[in-house]
């Protein structure tokens, strides 16, 4: 899978909320509640990127948890980076929704 054109990329990250680009990867940080409630959530993303064999770096401090992606055999961005961080807003929806906080 080839990495993605400046133009698709910045296509991709425009649609993406709360996400952005650093480098060869895209970046986003989250603010939990609680740090049990952020280590919930990294379980969570780590069932979803084992599903997809796509698996973000994730820094861990305190409350904030910061998911970066990008596809290291490609040298950048591909599509799987930005499905990946699609699926982490996804969730992220999800457990806001239950009444989570983040």
């Amino acid at each position: 899978m080839p990495g993605l054109p400046e133009g698709e990329i910045a296509k991709a990250l425009g649609e993406l909320p709360a996400w952005e680009r650093s480098g060869d990867a895209i970046v986003r940080t989250v603010r939990f509640a609680e740090f049990m409630d952020g280590i919930r959530f990294v379980s969570r993303v780590a069932e979803l990127a084992e599903a997809a064999d796509h698996h973000p770096d994730i820094d861990i401090r305190y409350r904030n948890v910061t998911f970066s992606l990008t596809t290291h055999d490609q040298g950048g961005l591909t599509h799987k980076d930005f499905d990946m961080a699609r699926r982490i807003n996804e969730e992220m929806e999800r457990q806001q929704g239950k009444g989570g906080q983040a």
